[in-house]
């Protein structure tokens, strides 16, 4: 099996895992603020930079959501009134999802050493990067959903099934 295979694997059940996981934030939940930040802001971080830096943050074509201002993403910056909508989040997910699914789709062992244009960190190294990334901030969200709503949200695991349930899932 070739590495691409492996991460064409997992990248795909992280996806499925972060739909889930969006789903799982109930409503009262949305704008509760956790050290000051709102629970949509933790999220918008962990989208933002799975669009920036899964496939290459320095990309000249790369533009900003629509919605984005210059520190909406900045978890260092405690917003005032903003707040972005499920509906928002979950339409600028599917749109990174689709990026990323066809950019792995077409990936190779071989570009994998190789950095993107502009850019001087290896495909595999923006890779695994954005997955440590990625998963510390899922977790972080899966910490206050568990200790707020008493509910964890569905892990695939690595060999885990998919549930045949619609989302959200819980155990």
């Amino acid at each position: 099996m070739a590495l691409c295979d492996d991460i064409r694997y997992l990248t795909n059940r992280a996806l499925w895992e972060t739909e889930n996981l969006m789903k799982c934030i109930p409503d009262e939940l949305w704008t509760k603020r956790y050290d000051g930040i709102p629970m949509w802001k933790y999220l918008y971080h962990m989208l933002y930079s799975m669009d920036r830096w899964y496939i290459n943050p320095y990309d000249p074509a790369y533009q900003n959501p629509e919605f984005h201002t210059e520190t909406l993403a900045d978890l260092n910056v405690i917003p005032k009134d903003e707040c972005l909508e499920r509906e928002q989040l979950e339409e600028y997910f599917f749109k990174i999802r689709s990026k990323i699914q066809e950019y792995i789709e077409q990936l190779k062992d071989e570009d994998l050493s190789n950095p993107p244009q502009d850019c001087d960190m290896s495909r595999f190294l923006l890779i695994l990067g954005q997955f440590r990334h990625w998963h510390r901030h899922m977790g972080v969200i899966y910490g206050f959903i568990i200790e707020d709503a008493g509910k964890w949200p569905y892990v695939l695991n690595m060999l885990g099934k998919y549930p045949n349930e619609p989302m959200p899932n819980f155990f």
